[in-house]
């Protein structure tokens, strides 16, 4: 019995061993799928999150720190620790701390997600307790994730209880997700109440861990939703199941994605007063660009965005920042490294191409989301589609993930570039500024290096690449020695093609001055480094899509590969070999289009250069009735230009129709369907007998597109790339090799021992040389002077000026004067001679510069004197007054607030000169260097700054270096004089001295001295000042047109452009496109009305006759085709037409209007009207009306095609579109505002830059670099601000549309499958038309937009062809032949004003002057002297009448009174070209007659001592005369009246054209001129007129008295007697009368 006990105990413990090992066996299976769980992956990711924080807080203790690292420093430490009175002001404190109310908001908003969510996952697990406990069956979570075993002990079910012991393996997982939630609340509560630097790392943490959780459910019970097959793994929970994915989404998507972002300054110790919203947008408001959203709609709501309106600029885009990030990797001086500047580039931007290059691959991936939904939806709806896995609303869904997905990426990749564009722009900029001051002005002839590669490459979205700026001269002058006049006009406006400067120097025969310096002019160097920051920085700025070229074709071309041979098959090879066998086409054809721009832009050239050279001298035009006759010339020029445009659009529609294209602007118009993937479908249906369905036909035509629009970017971007890598070589190339001061490169003076250098400060006081040679280059050869010789200053010995006086250098032209100061000031590079060679400039009491040429900024007169130094009223009153300024401010009607203009425009030579002499006065500087600041000024003038100035207390204690000419009226003030002579020092010590041993100085001296005694003479003792102009502005200020293009400006362009017969050539051309846009969309319905004969059942491929709808798709293309290029042939014509009107019209205004306008109108904006405008009428405004007029039919066609097929397409397509309209509207309106302002704040970063650069010498000499490097900063400052604005603009509304498109899209693909029951074939086109139609209104509202902008230029045009007109000719008076037959004058009651509105300048004046007489006209300044010889000519506005040999003048056209009425003014302006070419412009005289008539003028007396340097008929003269002395340019204006033979000749006596040539000219006046021919001279000195028939004397507009000079001079209390016996010279005057007296 005990025995079978025992085997009955046995065997029960033996099973329940055996129980035991299995249970146990289950229980390792449960922990094994227990731990590869879905589930347990937020908990791993928890567990992790810990981890990483414990280490983050222990590497953050102080031990921690102590031991391996400084202490870190936080922004909290920068900011000013207060002590909370209460619990609330510390709240206050801590959320201020966080970021402000908002982030505190949205933070506990996840606060209380997070505690949801676990209050979610404990009452889930509850329920599932009570749900076990209570007997209800679960359900299973996945097949090994069933319910654990309930069995209980010994093999027996548990006992059933509320709360069991055991929990089954939902539950433990249930669990998991407990404590990862616990672990997110606690995350989420520290994140609430702990400081900053901490929230910040908490906040990643929680972040990361609830994504990771979302993404879990994602997968387990959203993702089998997509499909047919698969249930939600996790559906027994419910509703709880959805509110977790919904808190979930919430707390880790939107949040994060929503929340702002708190501002961290770039620099804690100077944060922003107000931060940009670009820093503090949230990550949405970021990618869609929302925050701009206040700004559009403020820009919507007012005619013109102010700029203060814009949004501030962060502090990581100011330049001072970008300064000190960037130039340590890109100037030497800095500390980076001598390399390519490519190389500094990328190390700067390396984050930022890290993130164009993921921007790339997602954009290349998303472009295929939307082909590959479409691919599938269409297969779906074939048949045998009912097999698809994959539900179709997911594929719907693709179709506006895709786009919408492409569109994020790419606009962020713009975001990025254009950002990094901005930035780039600003660290170059300030790159070459700062470069450029340490650069050495050395000789450079205008075609070393001065070429700068452009683009013109017919792949631009504008069809020119023609840029106006300023001309390159031949380099025959330095910066040292080029006079005024030359530096005001030697500037010539042209275009450029493959090289900056295209045409060639023109050849300048200089007048004589101090010339010892290189042979560069001024112009040539600012001109260079204007180029590197304007034509090659934008060369640069193109070529940043690099990464287009490395990453984004290849990549792009594989997966439009893979997908063609997916969809296709091997066939599609034979598509991509087509494109391949084409792809050289267009490359032959755009060299043909590169050769016809080539021309275009020579013609273009040609005719700038006339337009800006004819602006330049429109008065003396007018007054010589040239107006048809230049008219006449210009056109003909214009037609030569307008003939290779013509020629470049037609090379390009065919361009256009090789490669596939529907439009010749095929960069710009996005494209709906491929012309070339026919080959592929013809493949599959002949050779490969396959079925072609419309899954494969819609989803392919996009990829070929895709396919081919890599072959076109290749094109751009290669040539993009290679030009700017070729502008970044240039660049590189001046920062590495421009030839620098002494101070900045390896031969700096500092390296040797035995001299002083002058740029460092030395405790010897002495200003002076021993034994010193000094050059303008380091090449020790010397440089070439104008006469070809090498040039070096030699100072053997000592030379020592001599403080706290004046110091004078004289000697001839060429002789060394300027070198000397030069040489002080370290521009020269030094040699020494020997172990005591130095030179010293003790600079420790400030340096004065007043340079020879004149050097003035584009701000006030009282800036330009103040010069950065403090203002103090009586110093600089007195400054005024002894440099003689008072006058001419009290001429200006804002006095000193007048400002300058750029290179001083509205002030005259001796105005410049003397507000350069000013600035010099006003400064503190001890030692002031003058470099001939008297030469510009009038003897008078001159006299007065030496009595006044130099002799006057502000001297008084200051030592003054002056170089000078005028020996005669220095030589009282001369303390020590230095003679200079071939580069040496001749003598130094006294005047007498000097002269004693230079006979040449002292023969010059006593003319010098007989010319001051002449001018005692003069009546006027001042030069009439131009009217002032109100406020201190320069001229009328331009007018801005707010808001859209006005209907009147586009009208004019239209009627323009249609002729005679403009409703017929509208019609002829819109209806060519609208047959083009028809067969367009019919060959795509075509292509699925193909695919669908495959569609019928029990049918087999092959009895399709393919040939049969191959030929039709064939006729179809050849039809598009051939109305296509009727109507674009059509359209280019008339652009011809319309440009060559407008030119036209243009060009007929401003010849006609008044003198009054052309006073009030600087001749820089009359010729941006006829070179800038009339450009964009020729290009953009043409090219963009195009695109507008072909899109709206597009877009017209489309929408009515999907409507036609899905009426229900009705109104959501007009909704789209009208949201679409709207936000265009909007966003025009603010980028209209934006993109004027950024043009505005550029010209003053250029400007700023060439007038830094002009005067170099004076900026480094008054040691001011630093304040022209910070005013730099902060006008790229502003230019930053506008641009980071105006691109922001273009990525808001280009999203918004997409997204509208891309919702459009959607929607129609859902109503298409779910509720219509179309046809897959049905479906592609209505898709196919209905993405085209959403796609189409971006581009048409960037295109409406960019004729806008570009429109503006018609409306300038217009305000210009409307300006106010002389009357026009007409037939009232036909003139006799022989008429005038004599040069008798007579007024009657003549009466004279300005504008038709203003006083009377002249007062009822009758005068009666016989033929052959000689008459003066004397008077004070402003007795109306110049308004009557003005009003003889009729150029202003005049009551009574003149009779001009019996005829009144107001019955004559203009041109044959002015024809026949010949003017010399003070100043003549002459054209460039040759001196034959100025005498006779039009060809009608021989040489002899010329010759004869420079004879008569005294030319050739003034040459006789010349041995060489003549003036013949074939010397070159620069525009205006500028190479050629006032009285030189007098003489040819008296040989060129000569040759017109007119019967009245009037000269207005030039006040500085003192000397010979003014004897010369007197002499050929008396002696040249026939008996018959009227002379009226305007005299300014009494010995020219005292010897004339009769003197009229004016006074406030009125004749006082008009009578011979002997008769003048017996009236008592006469106003001739009494100038007279005023006069210094009153006997010689009274013998001039007796003489002339006795003779007649």
């Amino acid at each position: 019995m005990a025995i079978e006990q025992f085997k009955l105990f046995a065997s029960l413990v033996s099973s329940q061993v055996n129980l035991d090992a299995s249970i146990l066996s289950e229980a390792n299976k449960s922990a094994n799928a227990f731990c590869t769980n879905s589930l347990v992956i937020p908990l791993c990711f928890a567990a992790v999150s810990a981890l990483f924080l414990l280490l983050h807080l222990i590497g953050n203790s102080q031990p921690f720190r102590k031991l391996f690292r400084q202490p870190v420093i936080s922004l909290e430490e920068f900011t000013a620790q207060v002590q909370p009175d209460n619990i609330v002001q510390e709240l206050n404190a801590h959320i201020r701390s966080s970021g402000g109310p908002v982030i505190y908001v949205y933070m506990l908003a996840r606060l209380i997600g997070s505690l949801a969510l676990l209050g979610l996952s404990v009452t889930t697990l509850i329920l599932d307790e009570v749900r076990r406990t209570g007997g209800q069956s679960l359900e299973p979570i996945g097949e090994e994730e069933g319910d654990a075993d309930a069995l209980g002990k010994w093999g027996k079910r548990h006992p059933k209880k509320k709360y069991g012991t055991h929990y089954t393996k939902r539950e433990w997982l249930e669990a998991a997700m407990c404590l990862t939630f616990l672990y997110t609340s606690l995350l989420a509560l520290i994140s609430v109440t702990a400081k900053h630097k901490w929230s910040r790392v908490i906040i990643r943490h929680l972040n990361t861990t609830l994504l990771a959780a979302l993404c879990v459910y994602l997968y387990r019970d959203v993702y089998p939703l997509i499909t047919f097959t698969l249930k939600p793994k996790d559906i027994s929970e419910g509703g709880i199941l959805w509110a977790k994915v919904a808190v979930l989404a919430i707390t880790s998507v939107v949040i994060p994605l929503a929340i702002p972002r708190p501002y961290v300054p770039v620099d804690p110790t100077n944060p922003l007063s107000k931060s940009s919203p670009e820093q503090t947008a949230s990550i949405f408001s970021l990618v869609t660009y929302a925050f701009i959203d206040r700004m559009v709609l403020a820009a919507y709501r007012v005619s013109h965005l102010e700029f203060d309106q814009l949004p501030p600029l962060g502090d990581y885009d100011s330049a001072e920042y970008l300064k000190s990030l960037s130039f340590k990797h890109l100037d030497v001086f800095s500390g980076a490294p001598k390399r390519h500047l490519f190389f500094g580039l990328m190390k700067i931007f390396r984050r930022a191409y890290a993130q164009l290059s993921v921007m790339i691959l997602l954009h290349v991936c998303a472009n295929f989301a939307a082909p590959i939904g479409l691919n599938r939806l269409l297969r779906y709806l074939e048949p045998g589609g009912e097999e698809a896995v994959v539900r179709p609303w997911f594929w719907i869904l693709w179709l506006f993930i895709g786009p919408v997905g492409g569109t994020l990426s790419i606009q962020w990749y713009v975001f990025v570039t254009t950002r990094t564009l901005v930035r780039t722009q600003a660290i170059i900029t300030q790159l070459v500024f700062e470069h450029s001051l340490r650069i050495r002005v050395k000789p450079e002839t205008a075609d070393s290096g001065a070429s700068s590669t452009t683009s013109s490459s017919p792949e631009t979205l504008t069809p020119d690449s023609v840029s106006v700026h300023e001309g390159i001269v031949d380099g025959s002058d330095t910066i040292h020695s080029v006079s005024p006049s030359e530096s005001v006009e030697s500037s010539t406006v042209h275009s450029s093609s493959a090289s900056v400067s295209s045409g060639k120097s023109k050849d300048k025969k200089k007048k004589d001055k101090d010339s010892d310096t290189p042979t560069s002019d001024t112009n040539n160097l600012v001109g260079k480094i204007n180029n590197l920051v304007t034509t090659d920085l934008e060369n640069i700025l193109d070529g940043r899509d690099f990464l287009f070229v490395l990453i984004y074709i290849p990549v792009q071309i594989v997966l439009c590969m893979v997908f063609l041979y997916a969809v296709l098959g091997w066939s599609c090879f034979v598509g991509l070999g087509v494109l391949i066998i084409s792809f050289p086409l267009p490359g032959i054809i755009a060299k043909y289009v590169q050769q016809a721009q080539e021309k275009r832009l020579k013609k273009t050239d040609a005719r700038v250069q006339s337009v800006s050279e004819s602006m330049n001298v429109l008065r003396m035009i007018k007054l010589f009735g040239w107006e048809s006759k230049m008219e006449s010339r210009i056109a003909k020029k214009r037609d030569e230009e307008l003939i290779w445009i013509r020629r470049r659009q037609i090379l390009e529609i065919i361009n256009g129709i090789i490669t596939g294209t529907t439009s010749h602007s095929h960069l710009t118009k996005p494209r709906d369907s491929s012309h070339n993937n026919d080959s592929d479908f013809r493949d599959i249906s002949v050779v490969m007998k396959q079925t072609i369905r419309a899954s494969v036909i819609f989803s392919s035509m996009s990829v070929f597109d895709m396919l081919r629009e890599q072959m076109r970017i290749i094109f751009r971007s290669v040539n993009d790339t290679m030009t700017a890598k070729v502008s970044l070589d240039r660049v590189s190339d001046f920062l590495k090799n421009t030839e620098l001061l002494d101070l900045f490169s390896g031969n700096s003076p500092e390296n040797n021992d035995y001299f002083v250098p002058a740029d460092t400060v030395s405790d010897l006081q002495e200003i002076g040389f021993r034994n010193a040679i000094f050059a303008w280059s380091s090449n020790v050869g010397g440089s070439l002077t104008p006469s070809k010789r090498r040039f070096m200053l030699r100072i053997d010995g000592e030379l020592l000026f001599k403080r706290n006086c004046v110091n004078l250098i004289i000697g001839e032209t060429g002789s060394g004067k300027t070198s000397l100061l030069m040489a002080l000031l370290s521009e020269m590079h030094f040699i020494p001679s020997g172990p005591n060679s130095w030179y010293n400039l003790p600079r420790e009491g400030g340096i004065a510069y007043a340079a020879q040429e004149s050097w003035v900024q584009n701000e006030t007169i009282r800036e330009n004197i103040i010069f950065g130094s403090p203002f103090e009223p009586v110093r600089y009153n007195k400054v005024l007054y002894q440099c003689g300024l008072e006058r001419d401010i009290s001429l200006f009607e804002a006095g000193d607030a007048t400002e300058v203009g750029e290179k001083g425009l509205t002030l005259s030579g001796g105005q410049k000169a003397r507000i350069t002499l000013a600035r010099a006065i006003y400064s503190r500087a001890e030692i002031l260097l003058l470099d001939d600041v008297l030469a510009a000024l009038d003897v008078h003038t001159a006299r007065w700054i030496v009595d006044n100035c130099f002799a006057g207390d502000l001297m008084e204690n200051r030592t003054i270096i002056l170089v000078t000419h005028n020996i005669a009226v220095t030589r009282p003030i001369a303390g020590f004089v230095v003679a200079i002579k071939d580069g040496r020092i001749a003598s130094q010590g006294t005047v007498v001295e000097a002269l004693g041993r230079d006979f040449a100085l002292a023969e010059e001296a006593r003319r010098e001295q007989q010319m001051i005694d002449k001018t005692e003479g003069e009546v006027d003792k001042q030069i009439p000042t131009e009217e002032g102009k109100r406020d201190g502005k320069l001229i009328v200020a331009e007018e801005i047109q707010e808001g859209h293009v006005s209907w009147s400006a586009v009208k004019m362009y239209l009627t323009s452009m249609g002729g005679q017969y403009s409703w017929t050539f509208f019609l002829a051309f819109l209806f060519a496109i609208f047959i083009t846009e028809i067969l367009n969309a019919f060959y795509t319905w075509f292509l699925g009305y193909w695919a669908s004969q495959y569609e019928y059942e029990n049918r087999d491929p092959a009895s399709v006759s393919v040939f049969y709808y191959i030929g039709i798709y064939c006729l179809i293309m050849a039809t598009a085709v051939s109305f296509y290029t009727t109507g674009v042939l059509i359209y280019v014509f008339g652009t011809i037409r319309a440009s060559r009107t407008i030119h036209k019209e243009l060009i007929t205004a401003i010849f006609g209007t008044t003198l009054r306008w052309l006073d009030t109108t600087p001749t820089s904006r009359v010729i941006a009207r006829c070179t800038q405008d009339i450009r964009a009428v020729d290009g953009p405004v043409a090219m963009w009306l195009q695109m507008v007029s072909e899109i709206s039919i597009m877009m017209i066609l489309k929408y009515t095609a999907v409507v036609v097929i899905t009426p229900i397409f009705f109104c959501p397509g007009v909704i789209v579109a009208f949201l679409g309209a709207l936000c265009g509207q909007v966003y025009i309106k603010a980028q209209l505002s934006v993109k004027r302002e950024m043009s505005n704040a550029r010209a003053p970063v250029l400007g700023h830059f060439g007038a830094a650069i002009a005067g170099l010498t004076s900026i480094r000499a008054y040691g001011v670099q630093e304040a022209f490097k910070a005013e730099s900063l902060r006008r790229i400052d502003k230019f930053t601000r506008a641009a980071r604005t105006f691109y922001n603009l273009n990525r808001w509304i280009t999203i918004r549309v997409d997204v509208l498109g891309a919702l459009l899209s959607c929607v129609l693909a859902a109503y298409l499958v779910y509720h219509r029951g179309q046809s897959a074939s049905n479906t592609g086109f209505s898709l196919n038309m209905a993405v085209g139609f959403s796609s189409l209104i971006l581009w048409w509202v960037r295109t409406l937009n960019e004729f806008e902008v570009q429109g503006n230029s018609l409306e300038r045009i217009q305000d210009y062809i409307s300006i106010e007109q002389e009357p026009k000719p007409t037939s009232k008076a036909v003139l006799p032949a022989y008429w005038p037959a004599s040069g008798n004058l007579r007024a009657e009651k003549l009466s004279a004003r300005y504008s038709l509105d203003g006083p009377k300048v002249l007062h009822d004046i009758s005068f009666d002057i016989q033929s052959g007489e000689r008459v003066g006209i004397v008077g004070r300044t402003g007795s109306g002297k110049s308004s009557l010889t003005l009003s003889l000519l009729r150029c202003i506005f005049t009551e009574g009448t003149v009779y001009y040999d019996g005829v009144p003048t107001d019955e004559i056209d203009h041109d044959a009174l002015r024809s026949n009425i010949t003017i010399i003014p003070q100043v003549p302006e002459l054209l460039s070209g040759t001196l034959r070419q100025n005498l006779d412009p039009f060809d009608q005289y021989d040489d002899a007659t010329l010759n004869d008539a420079l004879r008569a003028a005294g030319l050739f007396a003034l040459q006789s001592e010349m041995n060489e340097g003549q003036i013949t008929l074939d010397s070159s003269i620069s525009s205006g005369g500028g190479n050629l002395s006032v009285g030189q340019r007098q003489i040819l204006a008296l040989a060129r009246a000569l040759v017109r033979g007119s019967k009245v000749l009037i000269l207005d006596e030039a006040t500085s054209a003192i000397g010979r040539t003014d004897s010369i000219i007197q002499d050929s006046l008396r002696n040249e001129l026939k008996g018959d021919i009227t002379l009226i001279t305007v005299a300014h000195r009494l010995q020219t007129i005292m010897d004339a028939d009769r003197i009229m004397v004016l006074d406030a507009g009125r004749i006082v008295e008009f009578d011979s000079p002997k008769a003048l001079l017996k009236v008592k209390d006469g106003k001739l007697r009494s100038l007279v016996e005023q006069s210094n010279d009153r006997d010689i005057l009274y013998a001039m009368v007796d003489k002339a007296t006795r003779s007649s």
